[in-house]
């Protein structure tokens, strides 16, 4: 296991501080706050530590109510708000200098038999058959200003290679969808519940900015203002979170100085092992100032 990947894990193995209440340390990955992804998937680790091993996580639901401080850790506070037959809820704050800055509800299921079928895969080469996010990171070094140079090819605990790269310093207007093939960057130990986790952790990465393709804009020009309002994600399947897995994504609409994204995850075989949807901010400063006179 690479440090970088062992770095990750670390993040999502919360101390306990008492019953129910959970503390998690922050990372810098070069935004304005605190990765959507990290505390999704922090808040459902919190989660997941109330709730009994044969129950992994169905669906969740959440809402980004303020930045983030990389700065400082986050608190996670659960209530377990029901244990019943087949389903468990519980209700996550997570709460950083005094205030709440995320709210999460999600829910738990006992496996079941029962009807089956899913979206098919969309006809994509191999992820063999792509350039990785690192290599096309440092093709793209020279375009882009000095202080994003480091992100381009730091290492990651994740793998990405996008179907379609783009030039994020040389934007042009795309489709409203894109596909992306990531794993994590080494093996994981075999726990379902964490593997579930990483997923959503991961499944803030590629999203919102399918949301600004169509506009020939994205979140490191420094007149957008680009943030996740909500976040839905439900599991349909087991799943590998080290195994490949290609993120398919499309934007429905945009407007009002907001976009929403939707993506279907498949695993190699083509099984659809999880589908998410998100709302985020995607503001252009040039339009809100011209909008002022």
């Amino acid at each position: 296991m690479t440090t970088v990947l062992q770095d990750f894990l670390n993040l999502l193995d919360l101390e306990y501080l008492e019953d129910n209440l959970f503390r998690g340390e922050s990372r810098d990955l070069g935004g304005r706050s605190v990765f959507g992804g990290q505390v999704l998937g922090q808040a459902l680790v919190a989660a997941t530590r109330t709730v009994d091993a044969d129950r992994p996580p169905n669906s969740l639901h959440a809402y980004f109510l303020r930045p983030g401080d990389m700065e400082a850790p986050i608190v996670y506070d659960v209530e377990r708000s029901r244990d019943g037959g087949s389903f468990s809820w519980r209700r996550v704050k997570a709460i950083q200098h005094g205030h709440q800055i995320f709210s999460m509800m999600a829910a738990f299921h006992i496996d079941e038999i029962g009807f089956e079928h899913q979206a098919e895969m969309p006809d994509v080469p191999s992820p063999e058959e792509l350039v990785d996010q690192q290599t096309l990171g440092a093709q793209w070094i020279d375009d882009a200003p000095e202080k994003h140079r480091a992100l381009l090819t730091r290492p990651s605990a994740f793998e990405f290679r996008p179907v379609h790269p783009t030039n994020p310093f040389r934007p042009e207007k795309q489709p409203p969808n894109q596909s992306v093939w990531f794993r994590a960057s080494g093996t994981l130990p075999d726990d379902p519940m964490l593997h579930r986790c990483v997923l959503a952790y991961a499944s803030d990465y590629n999203l919102l900015g399918t949301s600004t393709r169509p506009h020939g804009r994205n979140f490191l020009q420094a007149d957008m203002i680009v943030a996740s309002l909500d976040h839905a994600l439900w599991f349909h399947r087991p799943l590998r979170a080290d195994d490949w897995l290609l993120y398919h994504t499309d934007s429905p609409s945009a407007q009002g100085g907001r976009g929403i994204a939707r993506g279907l995850i498949f695993n190699r075989a083509g099984t659809l092992v999880a589908t998410v949807a998100q709302e985020g901010l995607i503001r252009d400063t040039r339009l809100s100032a011209d909008s002022k006179g």
